[in-house]
């Protein structure tokens, strides 16, 4: 099964979910703002995360989702972190679901920095999806 990646992190905790995730997944996160995040063959899951910056996700992610083409992955699985809501998982289901993309009902979220044990629980969440 092809997986892939991909979030965008400000504080670096969202970037050490996905880097567990990618671990569980055998390959590599990309974060939106690099040059390889563009998806260059259709994903079976797209793993795909952000959290809320003042009051929606940045707009890197946001542009990221906009630009993401139809048909680009099967089924998309979406986690976030965050200090205060989990709204950023509504935000980026909301834009994934208006890319005709299924979007998995079950996420993953951390509260603050993720811990040891949080990271072995976001690959052991990946693995449900592999």
């Amino acid at each position: 099964m092809k997986a892939a990646v991909r979030y965008y992190s400000r504080s670096g905790n969202t970037r050490l979910v996905a880097e567990a995730i990618a671990k569980a997944a055998g390959v590599e996160a990309v974060s939106v703002d690099a040059a390889e995040a563009a998806l260059c063959e259709p994903a079976e899951v797209l793993f795909i995360g952000g959290a809320v910056y003042a009051y929606g996700i940045d707009r890197r992610l946001q542009d990221y989702l906009r630009a993401l083409p139809q048909g680009v992955a099967r089924r998309a699985v979406v986690f976030s972190t965050s200090w205060v809501s989990r709204h950023a998982i509504d935000l980026i289901k909301k834009a994934l679901t208006q890319k005709g993309v299924a979007v998995a009902d079950e996420t993953f979220y951390v509260k603050n920095k993720p811990s040891a044990e949080q990271l072995r629980q976001a690959e052991d969440f990946a693995r449900k999806f592999l």
